[in-house]
């Protein structure tokens, strides 16, 4: 689908769904990074894992293991340890992310200065200026 769409901008971001299904529909896509948002579970990791040797397969892009909901350093370490050749972010679990889904409302809008607003802040600044943007007002977060 992406492929049929007409870009005016140099910067893209698709949030594509859940699972393995997408990566594997999307050929050899150009694709510059590689978000694999997971979990510290088993389940999450393994299916992660999965997604990860499909991009690598499909040279999709740089890969980057988004881990989420991190509750301690014990899920950090799993999700690193289950990832260490890959660059691992990590998103805390923050009660301000759910509370701002209850109200309908964008946590970024709701508490800009929680701690997973920032670090999701943080990652999208830094994907800007990977993507050869300066946060000034040619794409913005």
């Amino acid at each position: 689908m992406l492929s049929s769409v007409n870009f005016t901008h140099d910067t893209v971001i698709a949030d594509l769904e859940a699972g393995l299904g997408t990566l594997t529909r999307l050929g050899n896509a150009q694709v510059d990074v590689v978000l694999l948002v997971v979990e510290a579970t088993t389940k999450s990791l393994e299916v992660a894992a999965r997604g990860a040797d499909l991009a690598r397969e499909k040279s999709l892009g740089r890969l980057i293991v988004i881990a989420n909901r991190v509750r301690d350093e014990v899920d950090a370490d799993a999700v690193r340890k289950a990832f260490p050749d890959d660059e691992v972010i990590a998103v805390p679990h923050d009660p301000a992310i759910v509370e701002a889904d209850r109200h309908g409302v964008a946590a970024l809008d709701a508490a800009p200065d929680a701690p997973a607003v920032r670090a999701i802040s943080a990652m999208a600044r830094n994907l800007l200026v990977m993507a050869g943007h300066n946060g000034s007002g040619a794409a913005s977060v």
